[in-house]
């Protein structure tokens, strides 16, 4: 099993989404968060004046996957998610050793 922990543009959310869903993928958590990797923010202008925003709104999806390849995961999030630009995301793979459902305490593969 593995965590994959996405963080991409808002706008491309729907695009991961379908991309996602069409390769099995279904079962996800998804944040808003806010964020900035090396583009370090933008100006924008408010009344004129210019504001230095460094923390860019994001969406972070967190889904396990088991029995869909990781590859094709991270294949189908970059697919998805490129535009070219800087700010694009960021893909995140961690081994998960173990899960459990609360509501049976089913563990491993079958509580995901």
């Amino acid at each position: 099993m593995f965590r994959i922990e996405t963080v991409i543009r808002p706008e491309k959310f729907e695009a991961v989404k379908q991309a996602l869903n069409a390769i099995g993928v279904i079962a996800m958590t998804v944040d808003e968060v806010l964020g900035c990797g090396h583009q370090g923010g933008h100006a924008e202008y408010y009344r004129g004046m210019e504001v230095q925003t460094s923390l860019l709104p994001k969406i972070r999806i967190t889904t396990v996957v088991h029995e869909v390849p990781v590859e094709q995961v991270i294949a189908a999030i970059c697919s998805a998610a490129h535009t070219g630009e800087h700010g694009d995301g960021k893909i995140f793979i961690m081994p998960l050793m173990d899960a459990v459902r609360v509501r049976d305490r089913m563990r491993g593969p079958d509580a995901v």
